[in-house]
């Protein structure tokens, strides 16, 4: 197998677009070097077959979605409290909006592990570990709620990211007031309960 590092980072960028763009039908070896501009038989020189393919684009995905640790460190050096959770899940949903294509790419890769189980469990345990940072971060912070709270809120900003990236409602809402009630909602509903 190829080991250039830079290349292999480049190809699945270049396999990451073409899942959001032409889905996990249209993401073939032919179809990732064609979009990343390199000879034909390069994707498969990394990539030695399309459960690879996929395995690596799952990895990609989660470093390019990564939160920045500056601005993760502002915010935990916050007080605890809704406006803190609430701003949190702002910046959830900008990171997740700012590239649309690589949030649709990583719903293809969530729908395409339902059918790969090799697929499945590589995707599982990032987005586990993923849910997992998020509860760290809001009991570190020691807000109100917690992990069923961030369970909920995962839930249901999944569900607020597929209508604002995908063929929405269009029930007229403003994402960031869907956020403010979410978190009054749910992770208010813990507090008061505490």
């Amino acid at each position: 197998m190829a080991r250039n590092p830079e290349r292999r980072t480049l190809l699945a960028d270049a396999g990451l677009r073409v899942l959001a763009a032409a889905g996990a039908r249209g993401l073939t070896h032919r179809a990732v070097d064609a979009e990343a501009g390199v000879p034909t038989g390069t994707a498969s020189n990394y990539f030695p077959s399309r459960a690879a393919l996929l395995a690596g684009l799952a990895e990609r995905i989660f470093d390019r979605m990564a939160p920045d640790p500056a601005v993760l460190a502002e915010l935990g050096g916050r007080e605890p409290s809704l406006t803190l959770v609430t701003d949190y899940l702002r910046y959830i949903v900008e990171r997740t909006t700012r590239e649309p294509d690589l949030t649709r790419a990583l719903f293809e890769l969530r729908l395409e592990a339902s059918r790969r189980p090799e697929l499945r469990a590589a995707l599982g345990d990032v987005l586990r570990r993923g849910y997992a940072d998020d509860v760290a971060f809001h009991v570190a912070a020691g807000l109100p709620g917690g992990a069923f709270e961030i369970a909920l809120l995962h839930y249901a900003v999944d569900g607020l990211l597929l209508d604002l990236l995908t063929t929405s409602i269009d029930a007229g809402f403003d994402a960031d007031q869907v956020v403010s009630a979410l978190v009054a909602r749910l992770v208010g509903e813990a507090g008061r309960m505490t």
